[in-house]
C-alpha cells in the first residue's frame, strides 16, 4: 500500500512540475499571438484615428498565415480603398492606387506608423518578431474574474536589430493579450496598446476592440475594432503574392 501511495504521490508531483515548466513567458506569448490570428485567418476591421482636433475611420480586410505570411487591404473610404500591404518573412511590400506600384519597405521602416495611425507595420501584421527577438520573464502575476494574468518583461538581444528598448505586456491565462507597452532606449514609455472588448467571435474568445495610445501625446490614439472573423481557414497561395497585392483577383 505504501508503495501505491507513493507512485501516486510521485504521478502528482512530475505532473505538477511539468504543468509549471510549460507556463513559460515565450510559450504565453506565443500563445497571445496564435489566439489573435490563428493557424490562418481572415479578418473584417475598421480603424479609427483620433487626434484633439479631427478624427479619421477607416475599414480594412486582412489574411493571415503561419507566423510569415499577412495581406492588409483597405476597403474604405474610397480614397484609399485598394491601398494594402504585404508582408511575408521579414519582408513587407506595399501597394497604393494612386501611384499604381509596389514599393518594398525597408526592414528600418517596419516599426514606423502605418497609414497615419499610431500602429505599426509590425503591429497590423501581427508580426512575431516579439517572440524571436526578446529575452522574457515573468514579473508579475495574480487572479482576477477567474483568470491568471501574466505581466512579462520583453529585453531586445543584442543581436536583434530592434527599435525599442523594452516591451512589457500582461496576458490573461487564456491566450488574450491585454496590454502591450512598448519602451524607449532610455526604458520610458512611449506606447501603449490596451485592449478594451472581449469578445466571442470566430468560435473563439477575442480582443474585438483594440486602442494603440501615444503616450506622449494628449488625446492621441487609435482603434482597432474587429467585426467579423474566420480562423483556420484555407487561404490559395496566390493570396499572398506581389501580383495579387497590385491586382487582386476577383472574389478576394
Amino acid at each position: 500500500m505504501r508503495q501505491i501511495i507513493l507512485f501516486i504521490w510521485l504521478v502528482l508531483f512530475s505532473t505538477l512540475v511539468f504543468s509549471a515548466e510549460q507556463i513559460t513567458a515565450r510559450s504565453l506569448i506565443k500563445s497571445a499571438i496564435d489566439q489573435w490570428r490563428g493557424k490562418s485567418s481572415y479578418i473584417e476591421m475598421s480603424m479609427t484615428i483620433h487626434r484633439p482636433d479631427w478624427q479619421r475611420k477607416m475599414k480594412m480586410v486582412s489574411w493571415n498565415q503561419g507566423e510569415d505570411k499577412a495581406l492588409v487591404r483597405f476597403t474604405y473610404p474610397a480614397k484609399d480603398a485598394g491601398s494594402a500591404t504585404l508582408k511575408k518573412g521579414k519582408e513587407m511590400w506595399i501597394f497604393t492606387p494612386k501611384l499604381n506600384r509596389v514599393i518594398k519597405l525597408p526592414g528600418s521602416m517596419m516599426a514606423q506608423s502605418w497609414m497615419g495611425s499610431d500602429f505599426s507595420y509590425n503591429n497590423l501584421a501581427k508580426s512575431d518578431q516579439v517572440i524571436n527577438d526578446y529575452n522574457h520573464k515573468i514579473i508579475k502575476t495574480i487572479t482576477k474574474n477567474n483568470h491568471t494574468i501574466y505581466t512579462i518583461e520583453s529585453i531586445p538581444k543584442e543581436s536583434a536589430a530592434i527599435v525599442w528598448g523594452k516591451e512589457q505586456l500582461v496576458i490573461r491565462d487564456d491566450g488574450i493579450m491585454l496590454s502591450e507597452t512598448f519602451f524607449d532606449q532610455d526604458r520610458v514609455a512611449v506606447k501603449q496598446m490596451r485592449t478594451l472588448k472581449i469578445a466571442p467571435i470566430g468560435g473563439r474568445e477575442y480582443p474585438v476592440l483594440m486602442r494603440m495610445l501615444d503616450l506622449g501625446k494628449k488625446d492621441h490614439w487609435t482603434d482597432v475594432e474587429t467585426t467579423k472573423a474566420n480562423f483556420n481557414i484555407r487561404i490559395p497561395p496566390y493570396l499572398f503574392t506581389r501580383s495579387n497585392l497590385q491586382n487582386p483577383r476577383k472574389g478576394r
